[in-house]
């Protein structure tokens, strides 16, 4: 039953491979990991895959893959626990050894019988402790034929305390908790018996995670001092709320990890907003991924739920995308480009074209539908048209378009060409830029037409001018 002391700072994640990874665990992630980066520790990823029927592989990367995205490196893992049963029976049948554990032959059919007794008599439904050794008590023998359960001899009085790191003092009292099974007739540990061990043999000193464990803590402390165990010091985190203020979870309105990427966020913005969902620095809202690391010491977390608010995310994502380098946001547009089927040059101004939008966009799925109209055909709703490509205009964008042939391909090349042709018939900027506009992206707003032209390849541009 020995195992190392606890290091200064070790802190760890533990999804179930049920699912992809939930937002609130994607939070839970970036806390415990901002904590160990802070304090100079470790950060561990463990995967609890003790639940066999509903653990998948394509879970165990879709998870690995979020943390990735997210920039969320760990130190050690990942650990899977069902590669660790023998040392669960190993540390289980030391508990029984030691009296602080027992086997129960109850099938599940008196089990439930017995707790339909116990609700139909008004009282709570709990394990009875039939099975439970107490001196002067005298056991049956093992019924033939029916495989034991190992069971937490749980302290029958007294009250469990925590200084929780989010909510302060927690008291539950030990009347409350029965007696826990350790370990399944199948050999497979519970939630609560494989998280104590796993958390004494990777000597995690801080654990955040969601308020609805706070039920699953007393029996947690008890192993740990049942095991003559150090304890992990807890933060329990209120939960994320959906916009209809129901909890988001996998099962209910949650959208994973991978599906903001693919939707255009950037990891940074997405690091950014899970942050400020239940923790804060001032009035700081927009920060790096350092500058969260520096601030995050497991202070300022609030103690109230944070909803989940779509219409923020985008904006904040926003931000991050103004202040993303040309040539960084080229790459990830690159590939969204490829996929609507584009192909460009290797000549193409990719990079300029990404700074010239950026400002504009709030994801890179909104700053691909911009560069779309440089590589691809726009399509002009018909309102549009029939507004702003007129027959009275044609001819001046159609004059426009010769003048631009013979231009000096830069923004004070195509300004220089507009000038000329606004002159020669007598137009004012906004009564040929906006048709120009309309022609070119099927939109009536774009940033400086001069710059926006200039980006162009030139026989692109000529072709799409004369054809209206």
């Amino acid at each position: 039953m020995n195992a190392p002391a606890v290091t200064p700072i070790r802190t760890r994640i533990a999804p179930s491979p049920t699912g992809f990874l939930h937002l609130g665990t994607a939070r839970t992630a970036l806390y415990s990991w901002a904590y160990a980066r802070h304090h100079g520790g470790q950060f561990v990823l463990r995967i609890e895959d003790t639940d066999v029927a509903r653990s998948t592989q394509d879970s165990v990367d879709q998870i690995l893959a979020s943390m990735q995205w997210l920039g969320l490196d760990y130190d050690e893992g990942p650990v899977y626990q069902m590669q660790r049963l023998d040392r669960y029976q190993a540390v289980a049948e030391q508990l029984i050894q030691d009296g602080k554990a027992y086997r129960c032959y109850a099938t599940p059919e008196e089990l439930e019988a017995m707790k339909a007794g116990q609700e139909a008599r008004g009282e709570k439904r709990r394990y009875d402790g039939r099975w439970r050794p107490e001196a002067g008590k005298t056991l049956p023998s093992a019924p033939p034929g029916v495989a034991s359960v190992i069971r937490f001899k749980n302290p029958s009085d007294g009250d469990v305390v925590w200084q929780d790191l989010v909510k302060g003092e927690i008291r539950i009292s030990n009347r409350e908790i029965d007696d826990l099974i350790l370990v399944r007739a199948d050999g497979v540990p519970t939630y609560n018996f494989a998280v104590v061990v796993d958390d004494w043999d990777m000597r995690i000193s801080h654990v955040f995670r969601g308020d609805e464990h706070i039920n699953n803590t007393p029996w947690q402390i008890n192993l740990f001092q049942a095991l003559g165990a150090p304890l992990p010091q807890y933060g329990h985190m209120p939960v994320i709320l959906g916009d209809d203020g129901q909890k988001l979870s996998k099962r209910r309105g949650a959208v994973s990890v991978t599906a903001y990427e693919q939707a255009g966020y950037l990891p940074e913005a997405m690091l950014n907003y899970l942050a400020r969902l239940g923790w804060s620095h001032g009035d700081d809202e927009i920060f790096s991924r350092e500058q969260f690391v520096a601030w995050f010491d497991g202070s300022h977390l609030s103690k109230s739920p944070a909803q989940w608010d779509p219409a923020k995310l985008e904006w904040v994502n926003g931000q991050h995308m103004k202040s993303a380098s040309a040539d960084r946001l080229a790459a990830l547009i690159a590939p969204r480009l490829a996929a609507r089927g584009l192909v460009m040059p290797s000549s193409a101004p990719l990079e300029a074209q990404c700074e010239l939008f950026k400002d504009r966009c709030s994801t890179l799925e909104a700053l691909a539908e911009w560069l779309v109209a440089y590589y691809g055909e726009v399509t002009l709703a018909d309102d549009l048209r029939t507004q702003h490509l007129t027959d009275s205009i044609r001819p001046a964008v159609r004059a426009l378009a010769l003048a631009l042939n013979d231009a000096e391909w830069t923004a004070a090349g195509v300004a220089a060409a507009f000038k000329a042709v606004l002159a020669g018939h007598g137009l004012k900027m906004p009564q040929l830029a906006i048709p120009v506009r309309v022609a070119v992206f099927g939109k009536t707003q774009t940033p400086a037409i001069d710059q926006c032209l200039a980006l162009f390849d030139r026989k692109i541009l000529m072709g799409r001018l004369q054809s209206i």
